[in-house]
This record gives C-alpha cells, sequence and structure tokens, in this order.
C-alpha cells in the first residue's frame, strides 16, 4: 500500500493547501447545485405548458444537454468559448456552468415526473376553492411534488459531488488537484488516491445526511410521517402556508 505515515505526513505538512482545495469543492459543488436546481425547476414547468413553442424549446435543451457528455460540455465552456467571445472564463465559473447545465437538465425531469405524480384530486380539490394557478402550484402542487423530488435530486447531487475531480482538467485546484500534486511529489499513489476515496466517501455521506433531513422536514410539513411515503387519500386537500 505504499508508505502511508509518509503520505499523511506529507498531507498535514500541506494542509493549508488541502483545506483550500476542498473549499474549491465545495463551492463548485453547491454554486453547480444551486444553478441546476434553478434550471431543474424552470425547464421542468416549461415542459408541462400548455403552450407547445414553451414545451418544444424546454424539451430540445433538456435533450441537448443529457445527450452530450459533461466531459465535452467542460472543455466546450473553457476551450472553445473564450473563441468565440474573444473573452477568457474563469475555470471554476465553466465547471459550475457545466455541472449546473448538465445536472440541471436531469432535474428537470425529477421536477416534471413529480409534478405529474401529485393526484389529479389534489388539483380539482384546489380548482374547487377557487385557487389561482399560480396559488395552486405553489401550495397545493409543488409541496406535494417537493417531498418525492428530494429523493432524486440526492442521487443527483452526489452523482455532481463525484463528477468534481473533473474540474483538475481545466486547471482548478480542487481536492483531486491538491492530492494529484501530492502523489506527483511523494511517488505515493496508493495512499493518495485512498485519501481521495475516503474523502469523497464522507462528502457524499454528508450531503446525503443533510438532504435525508431536508426530506424528513418537508414531509413533516405536509402532515406526513417521514418514515412512510403515502400518498394522501384522493379528494382530500394537502394545502401548506
Amino acid at each position: 500500500m505504499g508508505d502511508l505515515p509518509a503520505f499523511l505526513d506529507a498531507l498535514h505538512a500541506n494542509r493549508s493547501t488541502l483545506l483550500q482545495g476542498l473549499l474549491t469543492t465545495l463551492q463548485a459543488t453547491v454554486y453547480g447545485a444551486a444553478l441546476a436546481l434553478a434550471l431543474a425547476f424552470t425547464l421542468g414547468l416549461a415542459a408541462l405548458d400548455r403552450r407547445p413553442l414553451v414545451r418544444g424549446t424546454s424539451r430540445a435543451i433538456v435533450e441537448f444537454f443529457r445527450g452530450t457528455s459533461l466531459y465535452i460540455q467542460l472543455f466546450w465552456l473553457y476551450y472553445a468559448m473564450p473563441q468565440l467571445l474573444h473573452y477568457e472564463l474563469q475555470p471554476l465559473f465553466c465547471g459550475v456552468v457545466a455541472f449546473g447545465l448538465n445536472y440541471g437538465a436531469y432535474g428537470s425531469e425529477v421536477v416534471r415526473g413529480a409534478i405529474r405524480a401529485v393526484p389529479p384530486g389534489q388539483r380539482e380539490a384546489a380548482i374547487a376553492l377557487n385557487l389561482t394557478p399560480g396559488q395552486r402550484l405553489r401550495h397545493v402542487i409543488l409541496p406535494q411534488a417537493w417531498v418525492q423530488m428530494i429523493p432524486p435530486f440526492t442521487n443527483l447531487l452526489i452523482q455532481l459531488v463525484k463528477c468534481t475531480p473533473l474540474l483538475w482538467l481545466i486547471s482548478v485546484t480542487d481536492l483531486m488537484t491538491v492530492i494529484q500534486q501530492l502523489r506527483d511529489r511523494t511517488g505515493e499513489t496508493v495512499p493518495a488516491y485512498l485519501t481521495l476515496l475516503v474523502l469523497y466517501f464522507a462528502l457524499a455521506s454528508a450531503l446525503t445526511l443533510l438532504m435525508n433531513a431536508l426530506e424528513r422536514r418537508a414531509a413533516t410539513r405536509l402532515g406526513r410521517r417521514p418514515t412512510r411515503r403515502t400518498r394522501p387519500r384522493k379528494g382530500a386537500l394537502e394545502v401548506t402556508p
């Protein structure tokens, strides 16, 4: 397994650089996830619009970013886009945009499916209460759909974290880059990549726990038991303030 103690000593000696790399990875994850969430709701709701042009545009965008490689999207933003704009983009910014576009496209399908999964009786009851379309969406449909969105969103978030090592390909000093530099300096391959496995597993586990807590909170606000995923009875309106 190589000289693990020697590698850990080198890791400790460069702990400030390691923390900076970890911070960069977290920034890419958080900013990329925020952009992806915004795009997921925008494209997901557009896919349910009655107007064919809006639905078609949303579908075209989703299929494009789902059907092309994140690797190529990242390289396009970092290497090709500056030649078109005659302006060099920041590497981290390119990474955040690529993550947001790619995972936002996948997330839009989660939003669309969760909204469609809300029982029709809920919409009918909301209409009977004379709620406007915006009120129906905000107070009745989205709160129920949100609980169903969180588990697949959790999966997408973990996938996003695991894709952040791609940032080292565009010269971003993230966690992967720092460990790779230590590996090159010490020559310890096994300890270096073992450390990476542990660190990324810890990040994924922490995010999973956070998302699980968010799911429990959302279910509790909706009046459901967090441990049981049950659909409301048909015609029993669920409204959140």
